[in-house]
């Protein structure tokens, strides 16, 4: 394994790693590369072509800023391996054509890191979601947001030249790659991306509203003004909802709650799992992503999902107000 990028979600990335072996860490900050190097028994350096093309190299989880993921993990998959990139994968959409492009000509494989899908409420939603419980699919409704930090506004994250966007495509991303698990593609986009409060370039709110062909809709609604970190996404079929509310941490022990409706209607069955040991959602993802590789099956979520999810973010953050 390389790791591209030792900050936070790197070192996630290697912590999670089972069956495997971390044998190069890069980042421009090669006391950080260091850092991390010195765990694993790895080398570390600043040079992260070199890493990519290292024969002692099978996969590269590659954790930059948006920028450089596409470009990392184009010459990653040029070079015959296989990547993991972080979400949103890109800056737009249009960026991750030549991975795919250079994916198809060597055979990598190349996998999007929506670990969301990965929590245990998510996996056992998902179980139930399956068996037909909740019947036919109506609608999803969620929201995430945090509240920011002291210099927010001057991160990478609020310039538009590294991010691509603001809160749509960070957490807003997450949140359209797990209405869509559930709906299926969305032909109907509507939404608005806001900047109430925070004095950057890129939104702090988004809001989209969303419809399958079928009429099945999403709204969403990702926030860095929520001043108290929050996840809540629900799923309502014809027949029962579940309702998956925190993520671990400062959102709140993770729990999914499931309301099975009854034949005299009323007040619902009700079915509650709480997960407040260690997110596993890491570890799962890439022993997911593994079987991918043993078995040269296409990940997914993929590169087509990411591409999906950016489209719709830009649309959205493209639309004009029509009251202004």
């Amino acid at each position: 394994m390389a790791i591209i990028g030792c900050g936070f979600i790197g070192r996630k990335r290697a912590e999670a790693l089972s069956d495997a072996v971390v044998t190069v860490c890069c980042d421009v900050n090669l006391e950080r590369a260091r850092s991390l190097a010195d765990q694993y028994g790895a080398r570390a350096t600043v040079d992260w072509q070199e890493a990519v093309s290292s024969t002692d190299v099978d996969v590269v989880f590659v954790a930059t800023t948006h920028d450089v993921l596409p470009v990392v993990a184009e010459q990653a998959v040029a070079a015959g391996k296989h990547a993991l990139l972080e979400k949103p994968g890109a800056r737009r959409a249009i960026e991750l054509e030549p991975v795919k492009t250079a994916a198809a000509r060597s055979g990598g494989l190349v996998r999007i890191g929506f670990n969301h899908r990965y929590h245990r409420a998510f996996r056992k939603a998902r179980e139930i979601f399956d068996s037909g419980a909740l019947g036919d699919l109506m609608f999803v409704r969620a929201r995430y947001g945090h509240g920011g930090r002291l210099g927010y506004e001057h991160e990478w994250r609020a310039n538009p030249a590294i991010s691509g966007g603001g809160e749509g495509i960070d957490q807003g991303m997450h949140l359209i790659d797990l209405a869509r698990w559930f709906c299926g593609d969305f032909t109907y986009i509507q939404g608005y991306a806001a900047t109430y409060y925070w004095n950057m370039p890129v939104d702090d709110n988004c809001f989209f509203l969303l419809r399958t062909p079928r009429d099945q809709t999403a709204f969403l609604h990702a926030s860095c003004t929520e001043w108290k970190n929050t996840f809540s996404f629900e799923i309502y079929g014809k027949r029962a909802k579940l309702d998956i509310s925190g993520l671990g941490g400062s959102y709140g022990i993770e729990r999914l709650s499931h309301y099975h409706m009854l034949p005299e209607m009323g007040p619902p069955e009700t079915t509650i799992f709480e997960y407040p040991m260690a997110d596993d959602s890491w570890r799962c993802e890439w022993r997911s992503f593994a079987e991918d590789i043993r078995l040269s099956r296409p990940p997914q979520p993929g590169i087509e999902d990411a591409q999906a999810a950016s489209r719709i973010i830009e649309q959205v953050c493209e639309m004009k107000d029509p009251a202004k």
